[in-house]
């Protein structure tokens, strides 16, 4: 009787040690597939943001972009209002809007 338990709790033994030793092993897969994942994940992520930045940089140009030439329309039509509005009379200030108006506008031409 001694015999036959002792011959089960070394084969208890072992099947347990094989059982941590498999465990273990599929922890450790587990472990460097989540790690895995993790780094290409990290990748995208990475991707994402750099696209996302580079978006935002485009935005704020075509922001200013669109704000500089807003102020010199805005320039210009006060130009014009105030050209239309001189009599007759008013040759040298005519000249001179007209010359202003030249100046806005030529850079950009």
């Amino acid at each position: 009787m001694v015999r036959a338990t002792h011959a089960i709790s070394v084969r208890f033994d072992e099947i347990v040690k094989n059982l941590g030793t498999t465990i273990d092993t599929e922890m450790n897969v587990s472990k460097e597939n989540l790690r895995s994942i993790l780094r290409k994940m990290d990748e995208v992520f990475g991707e994402q943001k750099a696209t996302m930045q580079d978006i935002s940089k485009k935005l704020n140009l075509l922001y200013h972009f669109q704000k500089d030439n807003t102020n010199l329309l805005l320039k210009v039509m006060a130009l014009y209002a105030e050209l239309a509005s001189c009599g007759l009379t008013d040759g040298k200030q005519k000249e001179r809007l007209k010359e202003d108006i030249d100046k806005l506008l030529s850079p950009k031409l």
